[in-house]
């Protein structure tokens, strides 16, 4: 109990922070999602990165991160063939269970669980993710219409793309950044991740709490919540990573159902109501199962 008092219960606080004032007042998300996206995570993304020792460490992460891709994608490609679903339910749980939330979920989770080593680790993979969702993940809830150009332009308008090329390239010819660049990056930074939380809480609100698919949607949060974190106990396993980073890997595996993919859903019309019922669902449930998996790791 200690775990999810000192861990998980600060987290979920924060959400329902965001649940709550959404509920009362209805604020516009997406001003505010905005801000978050184009300058606060690109400062935390720049900050952590220019300041992170990169090894080997780095290159098994994203290793990692397109295994249990693929992995996971492979699984719900069986699943669809032997249950003759149809396309469109195919994407949908591919977009359920294949994406995971690290941003506003597993990176505020990993610094209270592992502190500030672990959550260098934390940011440089939802980085990683967010390059992901916004390739692939576009790419699945449009493949009907085969936009694969809109995914690559998606994933080179993210501004955090560009901070962390920036940062590498700063690390790479040792370049030292102005006091005045460090100071915006550090005291910006600091602030995303309260942001971002408090942003998920509102999206959470917003989700229609009626004509749930409960198969679908059970099958999806066994997959997202279960069988990814043991996925990523078997590639950690394998890739010589440090201890460190192998309970962060795993940790981010076990995450719900990725909020921003909701967007990417609606946009495409890619089963959204599968998809958003299925964030709300594996988010609540994830409050049992994340516990659970700290205690063990």
């Amino acid at each position: 109990m200690q775990i999810f008092f000192e861990v998980v219960l600060p987290v979920i606080l924060v959400f329902t922070l965001g649940f709550v004032i959404q509920k009362w007042k209805q604020v516009d998300i997406k001003p505010v999602s905005t801000v978050a996206i184009y300058v606060m995570t690109p400062c935390l993304v720049f900050e952590t990165i220019y300041h992170a020792t990169l090894d080997m460490q780095y290159v098994y992460m994203l290793i990692f991160a397109f295994t249990l891709l693929f992995s996971l994608v492979l699984i719900n490609k069986i699943i669809a063939f032997f249950f003759r679903l149809s396309p469109e339910t195919e994407t949908g749980i591919i977009l359920s269970t294949s994406f995971m939330n690290v941003g506003n979920y597993g990176t505020p989770i990993v610094l209270f669980a592992f502190g500030e080593e672990g959550f260098a680790y934390g940011v440089s993979l939802m980085v990683i993710q967010s390059v992901i969702m916004n390739s692939f993940g576009v790419y699945f809830a449009s493949k009907a219409s085969g936009n694969m150009r809109q995914a690559l332009k998606t994933v080179l308008t993210m501004p955090a793309t560009w901070a962390l090329i920036a940062a590498l390239l700063a690390k790479l010819i040792a370049y030292e950044m102005p006091m005045a660049v460090t100071g915006v990056t550090e005291i910006v930074g600091a602030a995303t991740i309260p942001t971002v939380m408090i942003i998920l809480g509102m999206q959470l609100a917003n989700i229609p709490l009626q004509g749930f698919e409960w198969g679908k949607i059970s099958y999806s949060a066994v997959v997202r919540l279960l069988v990814s974190p043991l996925i990523a106990v078997g590639i950690t396993s394998v890739l010589p990573v440090d201890p460190l980073l192998a309970q962060v890997l795993i940790l981010t595996a076990a995450m719900p159902s990725a909020a921003n993919i909701v967007i990417f859903a609606v946009q495409f019309n890619a089963q959204p109501r599968l998809v958003s019922s299925t964030t709300f669902v594996t988010t609540l449930l994830s409050i049992l199962t994340v516990t659970v998996l700290l205690m063990v790791l």
